[in-house]
């Protein structure tokens, strides 16, 4: 397993319910970077970067999301390498 980065979409009960900050936390402690966002469609996005298993473990986090959420779908998508630092949240 090497590095890779996946663009993620969320949908469901994602606003409001602290996904970003939980999101945040779950791929700053696994050594993930990258950033999250909420987007005007109600749906949450994401820029995963790191090791293979760690950006699969936080995607794994994402089918389930923080306790009062509710995920519809989470879909990936592969991207570029882009050798980011650190996880923020973006407003």
């Amino acid at each position: 397993m090497g590095k890779v980065c996946v663009k993620v979409r969320i949908t469901g009960l994602v606003h409001g319910v602290f996904f970003r900050a939980s999101m945040a936390r779950v791929a700053s402690e696994l050594g993930v970077a990258g950033w999250v966002r909420n987007v005007p469609d109600g749906s949450v996005e994401s820029i995963l970067e790191g090791e293979e298993a760690a950006v699969l473990k936080v995607v794994g986090w994402a089918h389930r999301g923080p306790p009062r959420s509710r995920v519809d779908s989470v879909k990936t998508e592969r991207q570029e390498i882009r050798n980011l630092k650190g996880f923020r949240i973006e407003t």
